[in-house]
């Protein structure tokens, strides 16, 4: 068998699934009564729960998987280099994405929640120039927006400074390295509960999650963290094995601390009353042991089950990033016009979810045979024959 720290194909199938769940998870924004860009006109309340289920852990999980590909890839790169190509990996795909992608979006959503009715060509110009003014009481729409793509903003923001870490503070990172490989199974699930826990009572109510990178404190605590110890644990078997034998305490402390925030959530929805400061503070403890044990036991049970090679990994690794990229989009202008269509909702649904699909798999299937097109969807430019097949395994090969 070989060395699982060399080849960590579960790691690939983790992050396929973490990106395709938030997929669906953008679809249910669209029925669950939540706000967001464009909205069902028959909200679905029993959603919310559903939507709970991956709400804690989805980009935690993918900012770890992230860091865990940027570890192999860092062992084999300057740390100037590894800057370098990530930047051209990721920032076309962000400018393209703010330029041409995402405006659909925010038009869609002044379109349904301010009835703007000047047309697309009128909304992009004051897109591009930050002069629409579309404000309500709820704040102002800022353009322009990465949207959804505020993942890749800020995977790119860690990469630059993990680069920078490399470089001016590497024999720390590998202490911090094996630091983590020393610590028992216990401290591995809790002490990372402990400070998730400390981050969501300090943080988030006072800086609240922005998406807009210069002040969004509780989110860089989170996210980097997760990115920081995808890295530092990616090659560590001890680490790997650990979670191995965690998995199933750590999904029954997950299920029930769900049931116990969902409870929370659902009982306060809609009570006129707001729940007491103790319990709110216990609930964002009760959300970082769901988010963090939920990471473990998909990291265990992906450890000990998905380690291995499949012929459809090498499309669905490739695939999954032009996905992420034009998916919300989709939804945002399949849904906007499915809704005024009629449809029951259960059809309506079923419709919206196979036209994302379809439209992410034809964007992809365009996109990797037009070599133009290929970087700013975030694939390589040129790929060889040799390199194709090394593209299967993303987690070694970033």
């Amino acid at each position: 068998m070989s060395d699982p720290s060399l080849r960590r194909y579960d790691l690939d199938w983790i992050r396929i699934g973490a990106f395709f769940l938030l997929i669906l998870y953008h679809v249910g924004m669209f029925y669950v009564p939540w706000g967001w860009h464009v909205k069902s006109p028959e909200p679905v309340a029993w959603l919310e729960p559903v939507m709970l289920l991956t709400n804690p852990w989805r980009l935690s999980l993918l900012f770890l998987v992230s860091g865990a590909a940027t570890r192999f890839m860092a062992d084999k790169l300057a740390a100037g280099v590894l800057a370098r190509q990530r930047t051209a990996r990721l920032l076309p795909p962000l400018a393209l994405g703010v330029l041409l992608i995402v405006p659909p979006q925010s038009y869609y959503e002044i379109v349904e929640q301010q009835g703007f009715a000047e047309g697309y060509l009128a909304f992009y110009g004051r897109y591009l120039t930050a002069s629409g003014g579309w404000c309500d009481a709820d704040g102002c729409l800022i353009t322009p927006t990465w949207n959804h793509l505020w993942f890749v903003a800020y995977l790119l923001v860690y990469t630059l400074a993990l680069a920078a870490l490399i470089a001016w503070a590497g024999p720390a990172l590998r202490r911090l390295e094996a630091g983590f490989a020393r610590l028992p199974a216990w401290a591995l699930l809790i002490t990372p509960m402990i400070f998730l826990g400390l981050a969501r009572a300090v943080l988030l109510p006072r800086f609240g999650v922005t998406h807009a990178l210069v002040d969004d404190w509780y989110n860089h605590v989170l996210s980097f963290s997760m990115f920081l110890f995808g890295y530092l644990t990616a090659k560590s078997d001890t680490v790997r094995r650990r979670l191995i034998s965690l998995r199933w305490p750590a999904l029954a402390l997950a299920l029930v601390a769900y049931g116990a925030f969902s409870l929370y959530a659902w009982t306060w929805r809609e009570a006129a009353a707001e729940p007491a400061a103790g319990l709110v503070l216990a609930m964002r403890y009760v959300y970082a042991v769901d988010q963090w044990c939920a990471i473990v036991a998909i990291l265990g049970f992906g450890a000990r089950h998905l380690n291995r090679p499949h012929p459809a990994l090498a499309y669905l690794t490739l695939a999954v990033f032009p996905y992420y990229i034009v998916h919300q989009t989709v939804i945002v202008v399949a849904g906007h016009h499915l809704a005024q269509a009629g449809l029951p909702q259960g059809a309506e649904a079923a419709l919206l979810i196979a036209i994302t699909v379809a439209a992410c798999g034809l964007t992809y299937e365009i996109v990797r045979r037009v070599p133009l097109l290929r970087p700013w969807f975030g694939l390589k430019p040129e790929p060889r024959a040799s390199a194709a097949a090394q593209q299967a395994l993303p987690i070694r090969n970033g």
